[in-house]
């Protein structure tokens, strides 16, 4: 395992844009757009596509982000195409929109499915949430190399132990059904010893923070830092990437700030992968 970068030069990404045959990917709990204090959307819009620009993920998987709220953000990053539906049907409602660098992939199929008993009803819920929830997919050519593969964006439920499992287990279906190397990422609400995160590896998925050659941040960082202004050590890492028939080659949490406030109350957890 390679040294971890505690103190990176905000010069140098972490990672940085991949080229071919490696694929960045980024996922990133925006946090809803609001106008309340002390963390209003438009106070942080220029922070949060700062480290995205840094950082130039092949492909970005956000979640609560709203229609103008991502629109917003890929005026700003430029270069970036995006598929978003609100989980209430239309622009309404937060999403699991992935943006990704239109230069690289081409989209080629798609789909939203809800974390229900119902997973085809636009703003079902069940199992105890009282919030919709509800992953996005999208099957992508990599225009540099022919190969093709799935990207998965997830935000599974904050409340309910049930709800995240059988999440998981809508989500472990969908990604039986792929054919080619998968990626799926998110904000799972829970730790990486949960039972969504054993019924995703039992489902042949592998957790990148676990598999990476190399780790470039400390492993005992947590991934959701409710506005604090640095790293909270041995927090909950809700946040993941996992892989099907790739390698992972780096990973990290990216803890760059703007002016010593973080962008969003979650960090960005991003890995260098390639399709074996």
């Amino acid at each position: 395992m390679g040294a971890t970068r505690e103190e990176t030069d905000r010069d140098v990404p972490l990672i940085g844009g991949a080229e071919a045959p490696h694929l960045h990917v980024m996922t990133y709990n925006l946090r809803t757009a609001t106008g309340r204090s002390p963390h209003p959307w438009p106070k942080r819009r220029t922070a949060v596509a700062a480290l995205i620009e840094h950082e130039r993920p092949t492909v970005l998987c956000t979640q609560e982000g709203r229609f103008r709220q991502l629109r917003d953000l890929r005026a700003d990053l430029g270069g970036y195409d995006w598929l978003h539906l609100g989980r209430d049907g239309g622009s309404r409602g937060e999403s699991t929109a992935i943006l990704w660098d239109e230069r690289r992939l081409e989209p080629l199929e798609y789909d939203h499915l809800w974390l229900s008993r119902h997973p085809h009803l636009i703003g079902s819920r069940g199992w105890g949430s009282r919030t919709v929830r509800m992953l996005t997919w999208i099957h992508f050519e990599d225009l540099a190399t022919g190969r093709d593969f799935y990207v998965v964006d997830d935000h599974l439920d904050h409340r309910s132990e049930r709800a995240r499992r059988k999440g998981a287990e809508i989500n472990a279906d969908a990604v039986a059904r792929f054919r080619s190397p998968v990626v799926v990422a998110g904000d799972f609400n829970c730790d990486a010893g949960s039972k969504a995160h054993r019924i995703l590896t039992r489902a042949g998925l592998t957790d990148a923070w676990e598999a990476a050659e190399q780790r470039l941040t400390p492993a005992s960082w947590g991934t959701f830092n409710g506005w604090r202004r640095a790293p909270v050590e041995g927090g909950p890492r809700i946040d993941w990437i996992l892989v099907r028939d790739m390698e992972v080659h780096r990973a990290a949490v990216n803890t760059r700030t703007e002016d010593g406030l973080p962008p969003s109350d979650h960090w960005p957890v991003q890995a260098l992968v390639s399709l074996k």
